[in-house]
């Protein structure tokens, strides 16, 4: 009876998978050109600063900077810790909810490029991850 010997390396494909390497990384890439010149065609601005009403933008800034004053104080303050959190919480609320997204003219074929890029490329990802021997 001969001995077999068998390496310590188990390769697998994407995921753990027996599904094809090659394409997980054919759909990432087209993941990855899709996803970037979508985003690349979206314009975002900011409009003014209105929280409560218009030029309160002042007014959301006091928590925090009582928060700091009381963290330079005390550094172990916990309502010192709790009013920089949360103003700092009220700011970054305050300017996401200012901002407005656009997206930029486009031709219809470089749209459905774009989709069929991002779309193709994720389903590409999640055939490589299925098992080979998997039905359907």
């Amino acid at each position: 009876m001969g001995n077999k010997i068998t390496s310590g390396w188990n390769v697998k494909g994407a995921g753990g998978t027996s599904g094809g390497t090659g394409i997980f990384l054919l759909g990432f890439g087209m993941s990855l050109a899709g996803g970037y010149l979508i985003l690349d065609r979206a314009q975002v601005v900011s409009g003014y600063w209105q929280w409560w009403g218009s030029g309160t933008f002042g007014l959301t800034l006091v928590p925090l900077l009582f928060g700091i004053g009381l963290l330079f104080f005390n550094g172990r303050s916990l309502a010192g810790w709790a009013l920089t959190a949360g103003g700092l919480i009220i700011v970054f609320a305050g300017v996401l909810t200012n901002l407005r997204m656009f997206f930029r003219q486009t031709s219809l074929f470089e749209f459905l490029v774009m989709c069929v890029l991002l779309v193709g490329g994720l389903g590409l990802v999640a055939r490589s991850l299925k098992n080979s021997n998997d039905d359907g």
